[in-house]
């Protein structure tokens, strides 16, 4: 039992071999534990879907990802995104970007057809 106090109180000394060998077992559980033990995410997700009225859903898709595609081609590419990425069986009927307040783009806010 003493053992175990002292394991858990941490009371070797600082260069003491029983000190090295906790650390050591504490590195190797940080690095050596993978992500999904305790539900790690490497990012939030880039599309969201967000509440709305009327039966149509919003969906909010980041910036990054329609960058480069020519306003003709937002709500085709939007509605592949979402079918892909989100699993919605959706069509987008419009992309509205949104700016903030030095005019660049946050993000897209994509509306599909009831």
């Amino acid at each position: 039992m003493g053992i175990l106090k002292k394991l858990i109180f941490w009371e070797y000394p600082r260069a003491g071999w029983q000190y090295d060998l906790i650390v050591g077992v504490i590195l190797v559980f940080i690095f050596l534990t993978p992500r999904e033990v305790f539900r790690d995410q490497a990012k939030a997700s880039a599309i969201v879907m967000l509440p709305a009225d009327g039966g149509s859903s919003v969906y909010w898709l980041e910036a990054d990802l329609l960058s480069g595609v020519p306003e003709a081609n937002r709500v085709q590419r939007a509605s592949a995104l979402v079918r892909e990425k989100a699993k919605a069986r959706k069509d987008i009927e419009r992309v509205i970007p949104i700016f903030d307040v030095e005019d660049e783009i946050k993000g897209y806010m994509a509306y599909s057809k009831q």
